[in-house]
């Protein structure tokens, strides 16, 4: 049994290596692109829209106001990274219903991949709502005393971020394959019903997670700042 789907060689030339990982990492990246072309070239502003278009208003309309409700602000600069997160992380994990299909979201590799892309999101919202030193002030606060362990927090939330997802993703396949291999004709149905909905939690902890991250980093004192916050609030 392969704990993670980087042990799975799909091709191998000399020292180059395709695993599964990067396989269907690239897959879905190609689905998503591939599903978002199909949907958005016709868009319309009609009340008779199509189907696909319904379901995709819908979805990013979901993510804005959760965006909004975190953040207490415009959804609009965040939506497009928290909900290519959220996207990308759902359809790795519901593909998983697919025979053969080994989730990238099982790799460390990609886990530390996307909490990485978090990692550089946080200072790049903080420094663009507040300024590079109004950014690197919260490092100060409470006390200057405190900012070896505001850095030290900033990569051990990063760090847990990716190792819980990739923990969660990796468990649950290992305990679907364990019971296929126990009662292959009463546990299948079930396991992957739950895997769907598990998988689609998991998406959603973790662009809450990376959500609350920027939020907490963009978050604006009125005090100090009252023109940046009026600009905020409308």
């Amino acid at each position: 049994m392969n704990l993670t789907p980087d042990q799975i060689i799909i091709w191998q030339w000399g020292a180059f290596s395709l695993n599964a990982t990067l396989l269907f990492t690239w897959l879905v990246m190609g689905l998503l692109v591939m599903g978002s072309w199909l949907i958005t070239r016709q868009l319309s502003n009609s009340t008779q829209i199509s189907r696909g278009q319904n379901l995709l208003e819908v979805i990013v309309l979901g993510i804005s106001n959760q965006i909004q409700e975190i953040s207490e602000q415009p959804p609009g600069p965040y939506l497009p990274f928290v909900g290519t997160l959220f996207i990308f992380i759902a359809f790795s994990n519901l593909f998983s219903v697919v025979p053969g299909y080994q989730p990238p979201t099982g790799s460390l590799s990609t886990t530390t991949a996307l909490a990485l892309c978090v990692f550089c999101a946080v200072p790049l919202y903080g420094i663009k709502k507040k300024g590079v030193w109004g950014y690197l002030q919260q490092y100060l606060q409470p006390s200057p005393v405190m900012l070896p362990f505001n850095i030290i927090g900033d990569f051990s939330r990063i760090v847990a971020l990716a190792v819980r997802l990739f923990g969660n993703v990796m468990s649950g396949t290992m305990i679907v394959a364990i019971l296929l291999s126990v009662a292959p004709l009463l546990f299948p149905v079930v396991m992957q019903m739950l895997g769907l909905l598990t998988g689609l939690i998991q998406a959603y902890i973790f662009a809450i997670l990376a959500m609350v991250f920027i939020a907490a980093a963009s978050q604006v004192d009125k005090k100090q700042h009252p023109t940046i916050s009026e600009e905020t609030h409308g």
